[in-house]
């Protein structure tokens, strides 16, 4: 695995701050120092199990999307709903190339020594996948609940449901990110 033996050696500046968490007092969370090495070796682990979880669920709701194309119901839908059925498609399928990225890039670049690169390429794409997930999600949603709830009820709760992601998926964490940052906590671990 020459993607974990990456040019990452530890500089005399890392071995001074190593712990990204808490470079004031290691010793206070418990957690011993890691070199920049363990730290990206950690990072690169943490996104292939965040990608496992949200290849699954864009790969099931893209499923679900291009089956509905062959409903007999699907013929009856108005326009406007088939203009929402396409962007659908298109944005589960743009969901599913970011998802599925990071494996790609990891499989062409292993062994060049290039894993700082990877995972910082692999953690854009996740998040740009997770935004596209988010679109696919909602307009899935309006699809379904214009044709089950009458008016403009529909419009109104795909909307809270995403004020409800943007707080769980995006709000929350800058929120907990600004309040490790005021503790003194080094962002970005």
């Amino acid at each position: 695995m020459a993607m974990t033996e990456e040019s990452v050696e530890a500089t005399a500046g890392d071995r001074s701050c190593r712990n990204c968490r808490n470079s004031a007092s290691p010793e206070l969370d418990g957690e011993a120092p890691e070199s920049a090495r363990e730290r990206v070796n950690r990072r690169w682990n943490e996104i292939l199990q965040e990608t496992r979880v949200a290849q699954t669920g864009v790969q099931i709701l893209f499923g679900f999307l291009l089956s509905v194309a062959f409903t007999p119901l699907f013929r009856e839908l108005a326009t406007f709903d088939r203009v929402v059925y396409v962007v659908t498609v298109v944005l589960g399928a743009s969901a599913t190339g970011s998802l599925i990225a990071p494996v790609s890039i990891h499989r062409f670049l292993s062994g060049q020594r290039m894993k700082d690169e990877v995972v910082e390429a692999a953690s854009r794409l996740m998040i740009c996948g997770m935004v596209l997930l988010a679109l696919t999600i909602a307009c899935t949603l309006l699809l379904i609940l214009r044709l089950v709830v009458p008016g403009v009820l529909a419009e109104a709760l795909v909307g809270g449901v995403m004020l409800w992601f943007g707080f769980c998926w995006y709000a929350l964490p800058v929120r907990l990110r600004r309040r490790a940052a005021r503790r003194g906590e080094a962002p970005g671990a």
